[in-house]
């Protein structure tokens, strides 16, 4: 709630529930609010991987492998929430591209890609029985390019269990598992094991990206499955 007081003529900061604040409409007051930091073992992983990469971009790669992510950064747009290009900073890229890896326990890659894209790989399809509620079957293409070699990976994120209306998820997704690459590839399907149970009839959403051995990570594809018995 906004007012103009007629008590005080300067007033800043927290008194019991209300904080006091002003702007060019004058002198307001709104609902203290404290923010809660729930700190599950997810959120840690992801800043911990987050801190990790800032550091190492900061002090460990040298300034041609900087200048490398740079490049590639200017040269590979990603898409924003509207759908439309957005350019990241080197930092932001190296950030992207590395974050997943660090989590999955893949080696971190350092130098920028050179090949001026997010990779790509075959639309992967997923299966859940409720007999085996935690288990999530993901059926993928052996030949994609992530898959056949060493630093590869799809890195797989498992939604809570929805209802089966629910047609379209976004968010939130937690790390459930990775499946990774090797000259002699992986067999399909692997199970992946979520820390979300899924009950019959109702519904799952997973996320996945492929990361290649030069650093590329590609966008996200979403997919889901309706659990059966």
């Amino acid at each position: 709630m906004k007012f103009k007081s007629q008590i005080f003529t300067a007033v800043s900061g927290s008194v019991g529930g209300l904080t006091f604040a002003k702007n060019k409409g004058g002198l307001y007051t709104r609902a203290r609010a404290i923010p809660t930091n729930p700190n599950t073992p997810s959120q840690v992983a992801a800043r911990d991987a987050m801190s990790t990469l800032v550091d190492a971009w900061t002090n460990t790669l040298a300034e041609s492998a900087r200048d490398a992510w740079r490049v590639y950064a200017l040269n590979t747009p990603v898409v924003d929430v509207f759908g439309d290009p957005k350019l990241l900073t080197g930092q932001q890229m190296y950030i992207r591209s590395n974050q997943p890896r660090v989590r999955a326990g893949v080696p971190r890659v350092d130098p920028g890609p050179t090949i001026f894209n997010l990779g790509t790989f075959t639309t992967i399809s997923i299966a859940i029985s409720a007999a085996a509620p935690n288990d999530i079957i993901v059926t993928f293409t052996t030949s994609d390019a992530w898959a056949n070699v060493d630093g590869g990976f799809l890195f797989i994120g498992a939604s809570r269990q929805q209802n089966q209306s629910i047609a379209f998820f976004k968010a939130p997704f937690r790390q459930a598992g990775t499946i990774f690459g090797d000259p002699v590839p992986p067999t399909s399907p692997k199970t992946i094991v979520s820390d979300f149970p899924y009950a019959l009839a109702n519904k799952a959403f997973v996320t996945a990206r492929a990361g290649q051995a030069d650093g590329r990570l590609s966008t996200a594809q979403i997919v889901s499955t309706v659990v059966v018995p």
